[in-house]
C-alpha cells in the first residue's frame, strides 16, 4: 500500500479515515478539496486543479482523500489501493451536520450553514454517483479494494493496522 485513494459520499468520513490511515501508515496525505477550493469559496480552474493533482500522482507514495468524479478514473488507475466508504445516506447527512461550524484540515473554510444543492447531491449519491464508482471499481478490480459499509468496519480496519 503506497498509493491510496479514499472515496465515498460526502459526509461519510473520508477525511477522518484518511487522517487516521496517514498517521498509521506514514504515507503523505492530500485532500482534493484543498487542491480545488480557495478560502473565499471560489474554485481554481480545471487546468490548475488537474496540474495540482498530477503533481501528486507522480510521487512514489500518497493518500488522496476525495471524490471529484471528473478525476476519479485517473486516480483509480494510478493507485494500488482503494477504500470506498459505502455508507447509508442518513449516515452521510448526519456527518455533514456534525461537522458544521468546526474547523477541518481538509477544507479552507468553516462550513456554517446548509447548502441545499450539496445536501441534494448527498441524497442522490446512491442513485447518481455510486453506480459510476462501482463501475470503476469493477473495471480496476486488480487494485486492492476495501469497501466499508459502516463506520465500525472502517474503524476496525484502522485499529488493526500495526
Amino acid at each position: 500500500m503506497k498509493k491510496v485513494i479514499i472515496i465515498g459520499c460526502p459526509g461519510s468520513g473520508k477525511s477522518t479515515f484518511a487522517k487516521k490511515l496517514a498517521e498509521k501508515s506514514g504515507l503523505p496525505l492530500f485532500h482534493l478539496d484543498l487542491l480545488y477550493w480557495n478560502s473565499d469559496k471560489t474554485t481554481v480552474s480545471k487546468e490548475v486543479f488537474r496540474e495540482r493533482l498530477n503533481n501528486i500522482l507522480i510521487k512514489d507514495e500518497w493518500i488522496i482523500d476525495g471524490n471529484y468524479g471528473s478525476t476519479m478514473e485517473l486516480r483509480i488507475s494510478a493507485c494500488d489501493t482503494v477504500f470506498f466508504l459505502d455508507y447509508d445516506v442518513d449516515v452521510c447527512l448526519s456527518g455533514i451536520n456534525e461537522r458544521k461550524g468546526k474547523p477541518r484540515p481538509d477544507m479552507p473554510w468553516i462550513e456554517t450553514e446548509d447548502d441545499e444543492e450539496f445536501l441534494q447531491f448527498i441524497r442522490d449519491y446512491n442513485t447518481n454517483s455510486r453506480p459510476k464508482v462501482i463501475e470503476l471499481l469493477n473495471k480496476y478490480n486488480d487494485r486492492d479494494i476495501a469497501v466499508f459499509k459502516n463506520r465500525n468496519e472502517a474503524e476496525q480496519y484502522i485499529n488493526e493496522i500495526r
